[in-house]
């Protein structure tokens, strides 16, 4: 064991996370160590120029089964990317980085947008995101406070 890992925060197999650059306050985040990349449900996604820089601007739905309410937001375009999704089909996808909240912690992550309508989390929380940072209790769930509250 790595003496990094003894000392690592704790967090459930769903989590509340927020997104703070994107307007989003709170979603629900599967952790999902089989995944290497982070995934965000998105809709609508425009790719445009801003000074000189490759922008996209797109459209999410935070909360699980609502479509009502939705949030719109603007982020760098750092790469498209091939994803493999859960059904084994290779998907071409715009990647972001973006700040990402749990409990009281936040850093960057780089984030894949794509159609997650069917899914049941709108976000997907992979290892490329969580290594190093925290160890993920399978058989538990929000050990987080939610974001942006007292601690």
């Amino acid at each position: 064991m790595s003496s990094g890992a003894a000392t690592a925060a704790i967090i459930g197999w769903r989590e509340w996370v927020a997104l703070p650059a994107l307007g989003v306050d709170a979603i629900k985040a599967k952790i999902d160590t089989g995944a290497r990349s982070s995934s965000l449900h998105a809709f609508g996604v425009e790719r445009f120029e801003r000074g000189g820089r490759a922008m996209v601007r797109f459209q999410a739905h935070p909360l699980q089964r609502n479509d009502d309410d939705s949030v719109t937001a603007e982020a760098v375009l750092l790469d498209h990317r091939l994803v493999r999704n859960s059904g084994g089909q290779a998907e071409l996808r715009p990647v972001i980085e973006t700040p990402v909240q749990v409990g009281g912690v936040v850093w960057a992550i780089e984030l894949t947008l794509t159609n997650r309508d069917e899914m049941g989390f709108r976000m997907l929380l992979g290892r490329q995101a969580v290594r190093r940072r925290y160890l993920v209790d399978p058989g538990r769930s929000y050990l987080q406070p939610l974001p942006n509250s007292p601690q």
